[in-house]
């Protein structure tokens, strides 16, 4: 018998960046879940192969193409869902981008394009979620971070400070938001094996670095996030606010 904590039946989640890797990988575990998702992402071949693998699932599922580094095209497709499809009980900040060059060399142009989607656009798209969370007074806001938010590495410094930006606008969220029963938290994924990450994982030197780190001896796989982002889009976390939950196989506490 499932556990009705964890039940999200009839609830809308909007993830933006969710046409693949950990985005997609949250997105299906919110549909079995019970949720109707609705997948944010400006690349329609990606949606449309994220689309055909949850409706193969029998999970239920939407797309919002929308440009989160537009304003007012972040206040449009915010009202649009909400008008086609429903009340957005769950949002799920997961879009972003990875820039890497030396800090010396680091083009203020990547700078602005890191900072941009991977910590302005959540700030923005959870204003405009919020503002029907706080009158329906019921909202679950999961933002996206990184072990970068706490540990970091050389050649990512706009990718660092835009993680570590989120992990205390979360927590901005939470105070703010706690007294219309919205919680905010932040999820901080270690190194997963994706197509933003390809690169690292065929390096053959890094890869052996975060195996022989990871206490697991592996990479993470999408679905390794899938119980964590449940839980927090859930009734189990009702007093769970403003937290960063790091999901990482114990990378960051292992010596």
């Amino acid at each position: 018998m499932t556990n009705p904590l964890f039940d999200l039946s009839g609830r809308v989640a909007l993830v933006t960046g969710g046409g693949r890797g950990l985005g997609f990988g949250m997105a299906k575990a919110l549909a079995q879940a019970g949720a109707t998702v609705v997948i944010n992402d400006l690349d329609a071949a990606r949606v449309e192969g994220a689309m055909r693998t949850l409706a193969e699932a029998g999970l239920a599922a939407e797309t919002a193409f929308f440009d989160l580094t537009d304003p007012a095209a972040v206040a449009a497709g915010v009202r649009e869902v909400e008008s086609r499809v429903g009340p957005i009980h769950i949002l799920l900040n997961n879009a972003g981008i990875q820039r890497r060059h030396p800090f010396v060399e680091f083009p203020e142009e990547d700078w602005q394009a890191v900072i941009d989607l991977n910590l302005t656009a959540p700030f923005r798209v959870a204003k405009e979620v919020a503002k029907g969370m706080i009158a329906r007074r019921a909202g679950k806001i999961i933002n996206v971070a990184s072990i970068n938010a706490i540990v970091t590495r050389p050649t990512i410094p706009a990718y660092t400070a835009s993680k570590g930006g989120i992990m205390l606008l979360t927590k901005s969220m939470a105070v703010e938001w706690a007294q219309h029963n919205i919680q905010a938290n932040a999820i901080a994924p270690g190194y997963y094996d994706t197509e933003m990450t390809k690169a690292l994982v065929e390096n053959r030197e890094f890869s052996e670095w975060v195996t022989g780190r990871v206490p697991a001896h592996r990479w993470g796989r999408p679905e390794d996030l899938g119980g964590t982002v449940v839980f927090l889009a859930s009734d189990a976390s009702n007093f769970v606010n403003g937290q960063l939950i790091v999901v990482d196989g114990g990378l960051t506490c292992s010596m």
